[in-house]
C-alpha cells in the first residue's frame, strides 16, 4: 500500500496555493451562494447520485483561480489531493469527470447565476462596511481570443472583433467595469466585442447611487451621452496631448496639472482588479466561444477578485487575524 492509496498526507509545509485556499475557505459566503444556486442543481431521482452543490461550487472556483479547463480540472482532482481536499472528496469517493463539471458550469450560465454571484458577494461586502457606493472609476481592457480558423469550423468566433490600440491590432473582446472609488471592489461587469468604444458603455457601468464618476481620456464625452444620468458629475481625464502642451510654470496649468493628477489617483484603483484576474489568476485569453459565456466567467472572475482584494478586511471582521494599517487590498 502507498500513502496516496491511504489518503495520506504527511507534509506539514503550507505552500501557498494551500494558504491561498484556506483564506479563501474563510472569506467566500459559501452558504449564501451555495443557497443561490441549489434551487437550480439537479435532483438526481434517476442515474447516478449528483454531486453536492458545494463540492461542484469549489471546484468551478478552483478552475476560475488556477486557469484549468475542464479536462485540467478533472485530471487536478486525480493528481493533487489538496483539490481534493477543498472541494471535501476524498480517496473512497468517486470524482466528477469533466463533462459533470461542464454541465455545473452549463447550469450557472443557462440561470444567469454568474451576475447573481458577483451580487451576492457584492451584498455582503456592502454589508460588512467595505463596498461604498459614492464613486465610481470606470475602465475597460482587451481579452485576446485565439484568431486562428484552425478550428471545426474554419472560421474565428463571430462575435469577437479586432481594435487598434496604439500601433498595434488586438482580437477579441472587452471587460468594462465599474468600480468603487474607495476600496477599488467591482459593483460592475460588461462584456462587448474589442472594438466597442469605451465610452459607449460608461454609463451603464454605474449602479445608480453614486454622484461622482471617473473615466480616463477614453470617456470624453460620457456626461453627454443619451443614457446620461443628470444627477452624477463626471470627472474625466484629459487627453495626453493637451496635457503634454500645459505650461507648468503658469499657475493656471499648474493647477490642471495637480487635478489630473488627482483624478490620475483615483483612476488607479480601477488597475487592481485588470491586474488580479490576468497576472494572479491568469485570465489574459477567452476560454470560449461567444460573448455570453466569457462575459459571466469574467462576472466569476471579479465577484473572487474582490473577496481576495478584501481578505484582510474581512478576516479582520471576523475576529481571525490582528487589523493591519491599509486599505482593504
Amino acid at each position: 500500500m502507498q500513502q496516496a492509496e491511504l489518503g495520506l498526507n504527511l507534509s506539514t509545509k503550507r505552500t501557498r496555493r494551500r494558504e491561498f485556499l484556506a483564506q479563501m475557505e474563510r472569506v467566500v459566503p459559501w452558504a449564501a451562494l451555495e443557497a443561490l444556486i441549489a434551487p437550480h442543481a439537479p435532483e438526481g431521482r434517476r442515474g447516478r447520485p449528483p454531486f453536492s452543490v458545494r463540492t461542484m461550487l469549489r471546484i468551478h472556483f478552483m478552475q476560475q483561480w488556477f486557469t484549468l479547463s475542464d479536462p485540467a480540472m478533472e485530471e487536478a482532482l486525480h493528481d493533487v489531493p489538496l483539490f481534493r481536499e477543498f472541494a471535501g472528496l476524498n480517496f473512497e469517493t468517486r470524482l466528477p469527470d469533466e463533462s459533470t463539471i461542464l454541465r455545473f458550469r452549463h447550469l450557472l450560465e443557462k440561470h444567469k447565476l454568474a451576475e447573481q454571484i458577483l451580487h451576492t458577494v457584492n451584498e455582503m461586502l456592502h454589508a460588512k462596511g467595505l463596498l461604498l457606493k459614492a464613486g465610481t472609476v470606470v475602465d475597460a481592457t482587451l481579452i485576446a481570443a485565439p484568431s486562428s480558423t484552425k478550428n471545426d469550423r474554419g472560421q474565428r468566433d463571430p462575435e469577437m472583433h479586432q481594435t487598434k490600440k496604439g500601433n498595434q491590432w488586438y482580437f477579441g473582446m472587452k471587460a468594462h467595469i465599474g468600480v468603487d472609488a474607495d476600496s477599488g471592489l467591482v459593483h460592475t461587469v460588461k462584456g462587448t466585442a474589442a472594438n466597442v468604444n469605451d465610452v459607449v458603455e460608461a454609463n451603464g457601468l454605474l449602479h445608480g447611487e453614486e454622484t461622482h464618476a471617473f473615466g480616463d481620456a477614453g470617456y470624453q464625452g460620457a456626461a453627454k451621452r443619451p443614457d446620461a444620468r443628470e444627477d452624477v458629475q463626471w470627472h474625466v481625464g484629459m487627453r495626453p496631448g493637451k496635457r503634454r502642451a500645459l505650461d507648468k510654470t503658469r499657475k493656471v496649468d499648474a493647477l490642471v496639472e495637480q487635478l489630473e493628477r488627482l483624478k490620475a489617483s483615483i483612476r488607479a484603483k480601477v488597475e487592481h482588479p485588470f491586474r488580479l484576474i490576468k497576472r494572479q489568476f491568469g485570465h489574459v485569453k477567452v476560454r470560449y466561444r461567444g460573448l455570453a459565456k466569457n462575459t459571466a466567467q469574467l462576472r466569476t472572475l471579479f465577484a473572487l477578485s474582490n473577496l481576495w482584494m478584501a481578505r484582510r478586511a474581512l478576516l479582520v471582521l471576523d475576529g481571525q487575524v490582528r487589523p493591519k494599517v491599509g486599505n482593504v487590498a
